[in-house]
């Protein structure tokens, strides 16, 4: 018979376990958020099913891996335009399959295509801070 607290012991490691192999997802994600990758190859790399692996994610970060990788892309978008990137050759420095693809979540999480967002900021004459990832007005 094993001690009543071993049982309690082999739980909490295997959520410390679970909480790391999430972790590890959401780092390959944040390194690798240019290549095309999936759920379902994240899904794999981490062992786990493609559905077990969203549910969790998204327990544990607010979002579904595609959702988390989807605001990573965009999230570089913004700060590749706001350096005076080049609107129409962003989408594929982030990762995105097509212009369309970019443009459609560019526009539903910042407000604005990636045309017309790289405009204002010319306009603004915003631009991104030497070393410190902080907007600063030009």
């Amino acid at each position: 018979m094993c001690h009543p607290g071993w049982a309690r012991a082999r739980i909490a490691a295997q959520r410390l376990s679970g909480f790391a192999r999430l972790r590890r997802v959401r780092d390959r994600i944040d390194r690798e958020y240019a290549r095309p990758l999936d759920v379902e190859a994240l899904a794999r790399a981490a062992r786990m099913p493609a559905g077990q692996l969203s549910r969790e994610f998204r327990l544990a970060y607010g979002a579904s891996p595609y959702g988390y990788l989807t605001a990573r892309r965009v999230e570089r978008a913004v700060a590749l335009l706001l350096g005076g990137g080049d609107p129409a050759g962003v989408w594929s420095a982030v990762g995105c399959a097509t212009p369309g693809v970019l443009r459609d979540r560019f526009t539903g999480l910042v407000g604005a295509a990636p045309a017309e967002f790289a405009a204002g900021c010319a306009r603004a004459g915003t631009r991104v801070g030497v070393g410190v990832g902080a907007t600063v007005p030009g």
